[in-house]
């Protein structure tokens, strides 16, 4: 077979493009989780409540650090086979909800950390000032400095959403049998003789997906920065 051949073939034996729509979704829930449990951790870390502050930053500390794969065995290993914790009777949309929850928890250390580095840009006269009219602290952080904080944080929040679509692969350690990396592996053990095509084939998936976030995420960066 030439080439052009041995593509069609792949593509019509695999569905691929359903491989790459299970790693979008991921990344959209888990983007969805990880940027509510990161804004509140960044809030902690800010936070005038010590105990809050070291909540904040043990958790960051701790999952930060540990390897993505470790976590999603953990849920399936322990919390799932161990503790019969169930979402749904479906095995498939179980393991999903696991996944999606495992790189949430995850990548919201690194949100929390954008957050509070945004946080870190704003002005320390606009949260006094914001604190001398009365206003609580968890006002002030709403309407004072998470606006301004989101706005300087952009180019790491982008970071940290390409490197939650890369993640997405990790997911087959936590059973989810139908995204790219499992579909990757089980085109290769079965068309070895074409693995440099099949390598291509995914790699270029991932930069059509990862390319545009960045472009997106300089540009935002750039057009809504807060001139000091």
């Amino acid at each position: 077979m030439n080439l052009f051949e041995q593509v069609q073939f792949l593509f019509s034996s695999y569905n691929i493009p359903a491989a790459f729509w299970v790693n979008i979704q991921l990344t959209f829930w888990a983007a969805i989780g990880a940027t509510v449990i990161g804004t509140a951790l960044g809030l902690m870390r800010v936070s005038p409540v010590a105990s809050l502050r070291w909540l904040g930053g043990s958790y960051v500390t701790i999952f930060r650090n540990t390897p993505l794969t470790v976590l999603m065995l953990f849920a399936t290993l322990g919390v799932w086979s161990q503790l019969k914790i169930v979402f749904s009777q479906d095995f498939p949309t179980n393991f999903f909800i696991y996944a999606s929850l495992v790189l949430a928890i995850y990548h919201a250390a690194f949100v929390c950390e954008a957050v509070r580095s945004g946080i870190n840009t704003v002005p320390l006269g606009q949260a006094e000032a914001a604190r001398a009219i009365g206003l609580p602290f968890l006002p002030a952080a709403r309407l004072v400095l998470l606006p301004q904080a989101f706005r300087g944080a952009i180019a790491p929040l982008g970071n940290v959403l390409i490197a939650l679509i890369k993640n997405t692969t990790v997911a087959a350690a936590a059973s989810v049998a139908v995204e790219t990396s499992s579909v990757m592996r089980a085109m290769i053990e079965t068309n070895s003789n074409m693995v440099f095509l099949i390598f291509m084939i995914f790699a270029i998936g991932y930069v059509i997906l990862v390319v545009p976030v960045g472009v997106v995420a300089t540009s935002l960066s750039r057009k809504l920065a807060v001139a000091r």
